[in-house]
């Protein structure tokens, strides 16, 4: 279980991944330069599953890896450790993804005009495919009527604006 007060690397590696991740998150923070057979062992995960792990906080730049000679055995291994600075990075990097999403969806909403027939089963429609089909919905074959999409563009705009002010405070 984690809480509020866990360090935020370790949140975040939870929010990523889920539990698997967390156990990963935690070990790298007790044991810098760990290889992913120690973390295995400490976390008691298999160890293609804590290469996943690693391999995909590698990924999103949330960790580093560098590649030693094992003394032991003669074959290089990596060495893991945290890159904590960078969780603030992948965080905002995400909010700025999201923020365009959106900001993709509303432009879509505010350039189409949409159809529905009214029964909540079936989907609304482009006016190009409300033309082709004659104004009849694909689906269940009643006619099509103009929809209006005000309080989607409303919510969609609200949260934009709530995302870019967010960004903004922490900058």
């Amino acid at each position: 279980m984690i809480d509020k007060y866990e360090d935020p690397f370790v949140r975040i590696s939870s929010m990523i991944g889920g539990d698997e991740y967390l156990k990963v998150a935690r070990s790298l923070l007790k044991a810098e330069d760990a290889t992913d057979e120690e973390i295995a062992s400490s976390t008691g995960l298999r160890i293609n599953m804590v290469r996943k792990v690693l391999y995909d906080l590698f990924g999103k730049s949330l960790i580093t890896g560098i590649r030693v000679k094992d003394e032991r055995k003669g074959w290089f291994v990596y060495r893991w450790r945290t890159r904590r600075d960078e969780v603030e990075h992948f965080i905002e990097n995400q909010k700025k993804k999201i923020t365009d999403r959106l900001q993709q969806r509303l432009d879509y909403e505010n350039a189409s005009d949409f159809y529905h027939c009214g029964n909540e089963d079936c989907p609304r429609v482009t006016f190009e495919l409300a033309l082709d089909g004659m104004f009849k919905c694909p689906t269940c074959g009643n006619v099509l009527n103009l929809k209006k999409n005000d309080k989607s563009k409303k919510a969609y705009s609200k949260k934009i604006d709530e995302m870019r002010k967010d960004m903004q405070q922490i900058f």
